[in-house]
């Protein structure tokens, strides 16, 4: 079934995936930290979980911020 819904929530539900984005960045950054000294393998599985919510969120701020996160010398439309 598909909901139809403003702008508004939109906006709302993409906050709300940012905010979850955030936490579980900081859940695998810590569960990287704790396992690096007993568990390289575990600990490098949650750094990639790590890269990969740090990534959502690049993606979320942009498009709730768009040119927030623009690269140094790359010209809006250029992409």
């Amino acid at each position: 079934m598909t909901d139809v819904v403003d702008s508004d929530e939109l906006l709302r539900r993409m906050q709300r995936a940012r905010a979850y984005a955030r936490r579980n960045q900081r859940t695998w950054r810590a569960r990287s930290e704790e396992l690096r000294p007993t568990d390289p393998e575990g600990a490098r599985d949650a750094a990639a979980r790590t890269v990969a919510y740090e990534t959502v969120i690049t993606v979320l701020e942009e498009i709730l911020t768009p040119g927030k996160h623009s690269e140094p010398g790359l010209k809006h439309g250029s992409e």
